[in-house]
């Protein structure tokens, strides 16, 4: 056969509990107003993934334990640590004190494109990722350190944030590794 898909057991994962004990990388989620708990439940999963940290749910976020966000986390749910906090600004401004560079994934008059940002080595980056419709907040964008941008070339102006998601975080990702 060639190809074979590989077995569950022949991947080698960490178990849930080994997850929570692993060193920090410094990748933070937060997600701003997100109101389907499918996408909060992606956003779990592509965060467990990429080894995130945290997951910061905000405003109107389901949170677990959630039936909806089980279906699409898959469990990630109880392996990355999360913490639900009424406003965003709070947790934007709690992550700067504590040295994180905090980036809107958004749409500005001054957002950098994906393709043009490398995280710093060593650096430590809260990504912020808003509501289905109207995006990051205002007031959270004016507040975060840069706006990130991905570039799209067809007739949308976005992209789901469960996509956005798994594209920031693996370009994070995939940045530091090519540095090394």
């Amino acid at each position: 056969m060639k190809d074979r898909k590989l077995l569950n057991i022949e991947l080698g994962r960490i178990t849930a509990a080994q997850y929570r004990e692993i060193p920090d990388t410094g990748l933070v989620v937060v997600l701003d107003n997100v109101r389907s708990a499918h996408n909060v439940g992606s956003a779990f999963r592509t965060a467990d993934s990429f080894r995130a940290d945290k997951i910061y749910l905000c405003g109107i976020c389901a949170c677990p334990p959630s039936a909806e966000i089980h279906k699409s986390a898959l469990g990630a749910e109880d392996s990355v640590p999360w913490e639900h906090c009424d406003d965003t600004l709070e947790v934007v401004k709690r992550l700067q004190d504590e040295g994180y560079t905090v980036v809107s994934v958004e749409q500005t008059v001054g957002s950098v494109k994906l393709n043009h940002f490398f995280p710093a080595p060593g650096g430590r980056y809260a990504y912020i990722f808003g509501n289905e419709v109207d995006g990051v907040r205002q007031d959270v964008v004016d507040e975060s350190d840069v706006s990130l941008e991905i570039p799209q070339f067809g007739t949308k102006h976005s992209l789901n944030v469960s996509v956005t998601v798994g594209i920031i975080l693996w370009h994070h990702i995939s940045s530091k590794n090519l540095r090394h």
